[in-house]
């Protein structure tokens, strides 16, 4: 699906054009191979590049082909309880600034229902401003991921299998969001020098803060990361130790009771045994067991052992 948005410095308002228009913002959502071959020659771009934005598993670079920047990025999606990230293709020409992706991208909603003052015909601007409500998105699921271990950390002596399992989604997010974020950086770094796109003062302290967000965001993964391999050692640890505590316990009553049960069962035997004629070899040979009990309990309490 495509859509041409266009809104220059002297309007107010977003308009959605029929035909392309120069200053326009072009978004293409799950392009059909002949939306990509339309594209193509319309525009007069790399059809390998494009079909490289309908990649699921593309990595953020940068490429530039004759006058036109190709900045492939990654953004964060939620869909059925899912934390990922999906692929971006930011297309920025002499004519127009183009983005495609191969999944619904809400990101485009702040645009368009006017909550961002953005002008089509400032390219460099909106491209900058768009990276900023990605870096923005991933702040928020961010924060959500480390509210969420930091109240488990706190309850570690209570972790269950769900709060296990919820750990490797977490990481399976976070390590989904560096493979997009340390990349994206490099990408920034090398628009901060101004060899792929036309920064004005402006935009270089804006390409600045975002370099440094993103670092941020880096490091908020890796800390997230950190505390969950904590907090998983010591539940770890935890663990060991009551399982152990389980083994001792339940070895030290298995000796207990098994010195009592072979002198009961010598004393079950059929045969003629010490004191076996006696009145008193029943209450003797209790006894007998109860002192042998009491006195195995008092050496592993002495030992702690139980």
């Amino acid at each position: 699906m495509l859509t041409i948005y266009y809104k220059n410095i002297k309007e107010n308002t977003l308009r959605v054009l029929e035909e392309f228009k120069v200053g326009s913002w072009i978004h293409v959502e799950s392009p059909s191979e002949a939306e990509i071959k339309e594209i193509t020659t319309r525009y007069n771009l790399d059809e390998g590049i494009l079909r490289d934005a309908t990649d699921f598993y593309e990595v953020p670079r940068i490429e530039v082909e004759q006058t036109v920047t190709y900045i492939f990025t990654r953004y964060p999606i939620s869909k059925n309880d899912r934390i990922f990230t999906a692929p971006l293709l930011i297309i920025v020409a002499e004519d127009f600034f183009m983005t495609i992706t191969q999944r619904r991208f809400n990101l485009i909603d702040r645009f368009t229902a006017g909550e961002i003052d953005f002008f089509t015909t400032q390219k460099t601007k909106l491209f900058l401003q768009l990276f900023f409500q990605i870096y923005t998105s991933y702040n928020q699921f961010l924060s959500n991921i480390s509210r969420d271990i930091r109240r488990t950390r706190v309850q570690v002596e209570n972790i269950n299998n769900k709060d296990i399992v919820q750990f490797i989604v977490f990481e399976e997010v976070l390590n989904d969001f560096l493979s997009a974020l340390i990349p994206t950086r490099a990408s920034l770094r090398n628009l901060l020098s101004g060899k792929f796109l036309k920064l004005y003062k402006d935009d270089e302290d804006l390409v600045e803060d975002l370099f440094l967000n993103k670092g941020q965001l880096i490091e908020m993964c890796t800390a997230n990361l950190r505390t969950i391999v904590n907090i998983r050692e010591a539940y770890s640890a935890i663990m060991t130790h009551d399982l152990n505590k389980v083994i001792k316990l339940l070895t030290a009553l298995t000796i207990i009771f098994s010195v009592p049960t072979m002198v009961a069962s010598l004393y079950g035997m059929n045969v003629i045994l010490p004191f076996s004629q006696s009145p008193f070899a029943f209450v003797g040979v209790v006894i007998f067991i109860i002192l042998i009990s009491v006195a195995l309990v008092g050496v592993f309490i002495k030992n702690k052992w139980l």
